[in-house]
């Protein structure tokens, strides 16, 4: 007789990236990567490549509300996160959802707060801002900005990695959820340095920069292979390690993609 393995599920709630390279593409190839049966809630479809985005049209709220209430009947995921939410409304729909969800169906929540693209196109309402800080990260296990979007987040400039630690514990006070800061995006850094903190737990984790190669979408890859380890069973600390890992491997073997590159997901 043949026994089945049982693959646990993550769900990615995010916009979809035409060029495939970011959004929920990147989380289902990272998730499928890492072993786990991915399912998605779409929140908007861009029209964009690695270079620009060219147009965002959001789902609507009833039709977001919809598909994470078709996959919770069903697809019962271990862990999820959020990407892309784009509205304020969806940022509320999101909230509420998992407010209300029964003690019995709870699960780890990873808050990717996409704000603004690389090539500079806002990715997220203003307006959103604030209901994200309020509604969305205290139901969050963990929230994982960049350093311009911990700056938002925070209200702090961040230029060091004494900077990043203030930005953190400000977060966390006012969340209550676990931060990593990602700092590839801070000045004068010759390595990739993120720092998680739990309120408890802090610690710095290093990756070598890849000089010469210019890829979109490693938050998002970054935030998914969390959200895979905890749907394996992992503890937080020992997730946000292996999605460390797994992001430096990525941009590593990355491989010509058209005139741009794409991250090796595998």
């Amino acid at each position: 007789m043949i026994v089945r393995k049982r693959m646990p599920v993550a769900l990615t709630i995010a916009g979809s990236d035409s060029g495939g390279g970011a959004g929920l593409q990147a989380d289902l190839k990272t998730f499928a990567a890492l072993g786990v049966h991915g399912t998605s809630a779409i929140t908007c479809l861009t029209a964009q490549n690695p270079k620009r985005v060219l147009g965002v049209e959001p789902v609507s709220p009833k039709m977001l509300r919809r598909q994470l209430a078709a996959i919770f009947e069903e697809l019962p995921p271990m862990a999820a996160k959020t990407g892309m939410l784009f509205s304020a409304e969806n940022v509320r729909i999101v909230a509420e959802f998992f407010r209300t969800l029964p003690g019995r169906r709870r699960i780890p929540l990873i808050v990717d707060p996409v704000l603004v693209s690389t090539s500079g196109t806002r990715l997220l309402e203003p307006k959103g801002i604030k209901i994200l800080k309020e509604k969305l990260l205290p139901l969050a296990a963990l929230v994982t900005p960049n350093v311009s979007e911990a700056e938002v987040l925070s209200g702090q400039k961040i230029s060091t990695v004494e900077d990043m630690v203030a930005a953190a514990k400000k977060i966390h006070l006012e969340s209550g959820c676990a931060v990593l800061i990602k700092g590839g995006h801070l000045k004068n850094s010759e390595r990739g340095t993120d720092l998680f903190f739990d309120g408890k737990n802090r610690f710095i984790l290093r990756g070598r920069i890849v000089k010469g190669i210019r890829t979109h979408g490693t938050g998002c890859v970054y935030s998914a292979a969390i959200c895979a380890a905890l749907a394996l069973g992992k503890d937080l600390p020992r997730s946000v390690r292996l999605g460390k890992k797994f992001v430096t491997h990525a941009i590593a073997g990355s491989y010509h993609v058209g005139r741009h590159w794409g991250m090796d997901l595998k």
